[in-house]
């Protein structure tokens, strides 16, 4: 039985990999230190003989006993809520948790596999985005610490794949949804759905012509299955290439929920993309993948997922208090 560690183990993409893998007949180590992640994601899991849970920081040393045949690093913040509110644990668990896991990898003579993010292209001047686009980003920008943690993360893992001859896979995802996404996360699905079901206005940023890209979480996990076994080296994009205006998106969710609510404006965020949308044309050719599940299936998925939440869940407004992971 191989065996694959899988940091950001109790987050969103995380634990549907551990999934994913448990069935596909691994042994899976799950790792997270819950600063962003969710226990109640990995509960189902907790009697599976082919599964262990590790509580640790990355971004402290990495010692797994035995052998490894895979890692696939997911951890980190993902939403603009999370890396804004921690910063320099965004940061380090791009640099230094890579690093730390680059040579666990290296030790264990593992094929690892980074989440990149198709924020690495920032608020691109190319559209759609291919991987040989470098990026138009604000390094000092307030989103510049999850940008950057990323961009640096794909730079040491193709060092060490060229230096030591480390098998690597990078995949650069694109915007994702589906059950086990955090309803206070700040990102536009969770955002919407959350305040169609309180009967709340929905809040656009922006005059809401920017666009998006939705991925359904099984096509996601399917594209980053196939990429971890394929013989590419390289970053690939993974992401649903079909695009939608934030305002369509909105009234697509009022007219989902059966609600009525308004829909309201703000001003747009500093540096938030204005376009967003993946080539996957590599994808298509290395991998033979493309996403599968429409976007209103995948949506009445995630819907139902949101109103089985509990109304204590429902109608937090309070983010997750990061207090205790903050070190001075």
């Amino acid at each position: 039985m191989k065996k694959v560690l899988i940091t950001g183990a109790a987050g969103f993409l995380g634990s549907h990999l551990c999934d994913r893998f448990i069935k596909e007949g691994y042994y899976v180590i799950g790792m997270d230190n819950y600063i962003t992640g969710d226990k109640k994601n990995l509960l189902h899991l907790e009697n599976n003989p082919n599964f262990a849970f590790v509580e640790h920081d990355v971004t402290k040393f990495v010692k797994i006993d035995g052998n490894l045949d895979y890692i696939l690093h997911f951890a980190s913040p993902a939403s603009p809520i999370d890396y804004l509110k921690i910063p320099i644990q965004t940061l380090k668990v791009g640099s230094l948790g890579t690093h730390n896991l680059l040579g666990l990898a290296k030790a264990k003579k593992a094929r690892i596999l980074i989440a990149s993010t198709s924020e690495v292209y920032g608020d691109p001047l190319v559209h759609p985005q291919t991987e040989d686009y470098y990026g138009n980003v604000n390094t000092i920008g307030p989103r510049g610490v999850y940008d950057e943690a990323k961009r640096f993360q794909e730079s040491i893992t193709m060092a060490y794949h060229r230096f030591h001859g480390l098998e690597t896979r990078i995949v650069r995802i694109f915007n994702t949804y589906g059950p086990r996404m955090r309803l206070n996360d700040g990102r536009v699905i969770p955002a919407f759905m959350g305040q169609a079901l309180r009967g709340e206005d929905l809040t656009i940023f922006g005059d809401g012509s920017q666009t998006r890209s939705f991925c359904y979480v099984d096509d996601q996990i399917e594209g980053i299955y196939r990429l971890l076994l394929s013989d590419y080296s390289y970053p690939v994009n993974i992401g649903n290439p079909h695009e939608i205006s934030i305002k369509d998106f909105a009234e697509e969710i009022i007219k989902l929920t059966g609600t009525n609510q308004k829909i309201v404006y703000k001003k747009l965020p500093i540096d938030d993309p204005l376009q967003r949308q993946p080539d996957i044309s590599l994808a298509k050719k290395l991998l033979n993948w493309q996403p599968t599940v429409e976007r209103e299936q995948g949506m009445k998925i995630t819907f139902d997922y949101f109103k089985s939440l509990t109304a204590d869940e429902l109608y937090r407004s309070e983010h997750k208090d990061f207090t205790n992971h903050i070190k001075k």
